[in-house]
């Protein structure tokens, strides 16, 4: 009959089910972080696929020899270190040099100023190690400025531990802020605690037994618990490890246990790829070192290396509009049936 309208109380019932629907099909999805089988325990490494490779800028030595990177979520960045020591490089996600700042070394006691390890503590602030008297310094960026490393420093190990020390060091914001470090070798260490800078004060104990990751070396650790999509889940507190010697990237909880790899072994396999970061999205970038084989160009430059999910999760935002959408959709078939 013309203009008779149907009850709004089951359509409305339904909808409000649908919507429920689509809402709990929508978290579990985005709570899986990356992995093929809606796996909250894990980011899923299997998942990932080489995306691209970016030549970066040499900046007269400073980006030689890349060995550590870590992202800037306020600023959309990546800062990078080399092995020599002589500063900092912020660049773009794609490679693209944005600044660079010079370390001054004075007062710190180091001679080689071998950085490997590079952290992001947010605001512009950065944390870089010294591989072998094992100590980190904070210092604010400045681009084309000097950063005085010994005005706020921390020693680790209280020892010069050689070039088999400190390789990487990584900063979990939550719980009011806490870092993990990897030693290389001779042997291989695994530390998580707090630093603090003011004081010059390190609490830091060993995680677990390294040996249990069966990999020849420790070059840098990445914790990720700043992924979006792991907030609130197990793997948020997982860590990614790097190993240069046995060419892997690893998933790791904090027990030891090895969750997902990556195989790097023809990933630029005549570079030694020493860093590793990761962004809110979950992207995975490494840094690599020049090819430095006896063919290689005398021009040849640091490479980085972007990992994506093969099967990306959708944004939570595009489940609201597919909810809406289909709201919408059962709105005008209630019209048509009026």
């Amino acid at each position: 009959m013309a203009g008779r309208m149907l009850p709004l109380g089951p359509f409305i019932w339904h909808t409000m089910k649908l919507n429920r629907l689509i809402l709990a099909l929508a978290a579990a999805s985005f709570a899986s972080g990356f992995a093929h089988a809606g796996n909250s325990n894990s980011i899923n490494l299997n998942n990932y696929a080489v995306k691209s490779v970016h030549a970066l800028d040499t900046l007269g030595g400073m980006g030689l020899e890349a060995s550590a990177v870590t992202f800037a979520r306020d600023r959309n960045s990546l800062f990078y270190v080399g092995d020599e020591g002589l500063g900092v490089g912020e660049i773009s996600l794609t490679g693209q040099t944005l600044g660079k700042m010079s370390f001054n070394w004075a007062g710190t006691g180091s001679s080689k100023h071998d950085t490997e390890g590079l952290t992001y503590l947010g605001g512009g602030v950065l944390v870089v190690s010294e591989e072998r008297l094992y100590d980190a310094y904070r210092f604010s960026y400045a681009a084309n400025g000097s950063a005085t490393l010994a005005n706020k420093s921390v020693s680790i190990s209280n020892a010069n531990v050689g070039n088999s020390g400190l390789e990487g060091i990584s900063y979990d914001a939550r719980n009011g802020g806490s870092f993990v470090t990897v030693k290389q070798e001779g042997p291989q260490d695994i530390l998580a605690g707090t630093l603090n800078f003011d004081s010059g004060a390190a609490a830091m104990r060993q995680l677990f037994n390294p040996s249990s990751l069966g990999v020849s070396s420790l070059s840098d650790v990445q914790t990720l618990a700043s992924v979006d999509a792991l907030a609130g889940t197990v793997a948020a507190d997982h860590l990614l490890v790097l190993s240069l010697g046995s060419r892997q990237l690893l998933e790791v909880n904090r027990q030891g246990q090895v969750l997902s790899s990556f195989d790097l072994a023809h990933v630029l396999p005549n570079n030694g790829i020493e860093g590793v970061t990761v962004d809110q999205l979950g992207n995975i970038y490494l840094v690599a070192e020049q090819d430095q084989t006896g063919g290689a160009v005398a021009n040849a430059k640091s490479q980085l290396i972007v990992l994506s999910a093969i099967s990306p999760v959708p944004e939570p935002a595009t489940y609201g509009l597919m909810a809406l959408g289909l709201v919408g959709l059962l709105g005008v078939n209630a019209r048509r049936r009026r």
